[in-house]
């Protein structure tokens, strides 16, 4: 907003006051715009909704220029003004009418959101979702529990409760309402010994789109030895070979097992060698190292590689030729593909496993590598050029020919020494208009029992108020009116149309958002991933919707016992939303603990983007003259 400048250089009042006149005149404008929507919102959200609009107008312009005069004369307020954006703007144009000696002659803020009501309804409104805050911690902890914890001896719920677990978080796309239920058993459990209530979220799957099967690779086991840094052997390998595999090994350390009839291997004695020629032509002996009543133990100081065919050949000491007898079954494993810079593939609609890249004897590739996708219908609408992505980003392609039954893709993005690509790994399609419905048919059979279970119910891949509005039409179809539902903000359509599905969502008492931010940086880019987050808090803010930060906090401690400094930074900024989530790992415990820590400490400085001067640890130091305490003002956290 470019201001005309006065005879000093600056702009007038007169000329600050007409810019807020215009925003505020807007903020009006926007509202009589959207009364059909007002009019479905639930009468307790209208207020917030009538501010949510409000605030899009008001940041529908470029507000910097106006920001900074503001500053000069000490008035702004302009970038505090979320919870309460009419009250903020007429707060201003008073004092600017102060400053000229004007009369006052505007209606107060509308609807009653002052600047006290505003940060009032947003905490009342966390409240509702995600439960009573405690004290020295208004952010709550949100904790995925695996499915594992239903029958853990350990008893990592009650635990997680004991460290500070506020919302206990159950993925539907895992396990089953057998497996829930016993989960939250255990949390009843736990809250009676510990006096403590803990929210339950569900998780819809949604129509997650995934890679598909890949067809078995050949069946080929490496058994190799353990040697040092110099390459030299400090462990042989040890093969155990029996005809009852249901029987544990005599001892620990065998490399691989094999299924072999027992009048070959008992014709052996320790110390006496078994050749064969492996995988790769080598010429390879084994050592006999005992035999038991129902089995032996070879050994191998060199790598072996091993199909079915293979031929082991006995070397008896005494001379005898030796039986021969193929090693049989071997476990296969799902291939991998390997995918390069430029390298083309085929997506593969037709239900298909994929497979590597075919090619000749000279390794020159013949035919393209397949991939299969779970939802091959999400590609309707797609089209060349598009960009795509596979597993959480790390692999990125663009869409060159599409169709009937398959589509090409080129590799544009992957590390320099390529990517292997397995099963079951997420696809994104963020330049794509995906028509997918938003609750899949194992949703909606998850629903009877998130219903039963569940306070709150998060709907996963939100991207459009039609979505929203979905959920809550299937909610009144069971004539029940709970859970709250939370919409997961994971694509770049469901961050574009997030306003839109707020003011559905809003039509319920109360609701929330999670910032999925995993799916969210791959769709919008990782470089845009930290602007996009700080604009959907503002929005919810804005809403007076309670916000839940997710996706790698503190994941490193989770996983590895050992945070990364970058993690914690990450950790602190989410106190500004109203929970934070962490996910499973085998060290979830003592990340909650830390992350309560965390929260704890930055409740003291600052709320949302507002900094509370509580005074400086440097300032308290001792090392500088300082000024006598003076308190201006009562405070309610002093």
């Amino acid at each position: 907003m470019a201001l005309p400048m006065n005879e000093a250089g600056g702009p007038s009042i007169d000329t600050l006051r007409t810019a807020l006149e215009q925003i505020r005149a807007d903020m009006f404008a926007e509202v009589d715009a959207n009364v059909g929507q007002l009019d479905l919102v639930h009468p307790s959200q209208r207020p917030s909704a009538v501010n949510l609009l409000h605030y899009l107008a008001f940041r529908r312009r470029d507000l910097r220029s106006l920001q900074h005069r503001l500053a000069a004369l000490g008035l702004s307020s302009l970038g505090r003004a979320e919870a309460h954006v009419m009250a903020t703007i007429d707060a201003v144009l008073h004092l600017l009418d102060r400053l000229e000696g004007r009369p006052r002659d505007r209606t107060a803020a509308v609807e009653g959101i002052d600047f006290d009501t505003g940060g009032r309804v947003l905490a009342e409104h966390a409240d509702r979702l995600l439960g009573a805050s405690g004290a020295g911690r208004p952010v709550r902890i949100m904790v995925t529990v695996p499915g594992e914890a239903a029958d853990d001896d350990n008893n990592l719920i009650a635990e997680l409760l004991e460290r500070g677990m506020d919302c206990m978080r159950i993925n539907c796309a895992h396990d089953d309402p057998s497996t829930w239920r016993r989960m939250i058993r255990r949390l009843r459990t736990a809250e009676k010994r510990h006096a403590r209530r803990c929210r339950i979220v569900m998780d819809l799957g949604g129509p997650k789109l995934r890679t598909g099967p890949i067809a078995a690779g050949p069946a080929v086991v490496r058994v190799r030895p353990r040697r040092d840094a110099f390459g030299r052997v400090t462990e042989p390998a040890r093969i155990w070979v029996t005809s009852a595999p249901d029987l544990p090994p005599p001892g620990p350390g065998a490399a691989l097992q094999l299924g072999l009839d027992a009048s070959w291997w008992r014709a052996l004695t320790p110390g006496e060698h078994v050749h064969c020629r492996d995988a790769r032509g080598r010429s390879r002996r084994l050592l006999v190292t005992a035999v038991h009543h129902h089995g032996c133990w070879l050994e191998t100081t060199r790598t072996v590689y091993l199909t079915p065919t293979t031929q082991l050949r006995a070397e008896h000491r005494v001379g005898r030729a030796g039986a021969a007898t193929p090693v049989g079954s071997l476990p296969s494993k799902p291939d991998r593909i390997r995918l390069r810079q430029d390298d083309l593939f085929v997506l593969s609609l037709d239900q298909s496993p994929g497979r590597p890249a075919r090619r000749d004897a000279d390794g020159k590739e013949v035919e393209p590598a397949r991939i299969s996708v779970t939802l091959p219908e999400a590609f309707r609408n797609v089209r060349v050029g598009d960009s795509i992505w596979f597993d959480d980003g790390k692999i990125g392609g663009r869409v060159e020919e599409i169709g009937a039954e398959a589509v090409l893709v080129r590799v544009t993005r992957v590390r320099h020494q390529g990517r292997n690509l397995g099963p079951d790994k997420g696809i994104n399609l963020p330049d794509s208009q995906l028509d997918l419905p938003a609750l899949t048919a194992k949703d909606l059979s998850d629903l009877s029992a998130v219903l039963e279970l569940a306070d709150v119910v998060e709907m996963s891949f939100a991207n459009s108020a039609k979505d929203v509005a979905m959920l809550q039409q299937e909610l009144s179809r069971r004539g029940i009116d709970h859970p709250a539902i939370v919409l997961k903000i994971e694509t770049r359509r469901g961050f574009e149309n997030l306003p839109e599905m707020l003011l559905t969502a809003m039509r319920a008492p109360f609701c929330g958002v999670m910032i999925a931010r995993g799916d969210l940086a791959v769709e919008c880019g990782f470089e845009r991933l930290a602007e996009i987050q700080e604009e959907i808090l503002w929005i919810c803010e804005a809403a007076h919707v309670p916000v839940i930060w997710a996706t790698q906090v503190l994941e490193s401690l989770a996983r590895d016992g050992m945070p990364s400094r970058a993690e914690v930074t990450d950790a602190a900024m989410g106190h500004r939303a109203e929970c934070v989530m962490l996910n499973k790992g085998p060290h979830v415990v003592q990340a909650v603990s830390v992350l309560d820590s965390i929260l704890r400490r930055m409740e003291a400085h600052q709320t949302k983007k507002r900094a509370r001067l509580r005074k400086l640890n440097l300032a308290s130091s001792g090392r500088f003259s300082r000024a006598p305490d003076v308190t201006v003002l009562p405070s309610e956290h002093a």
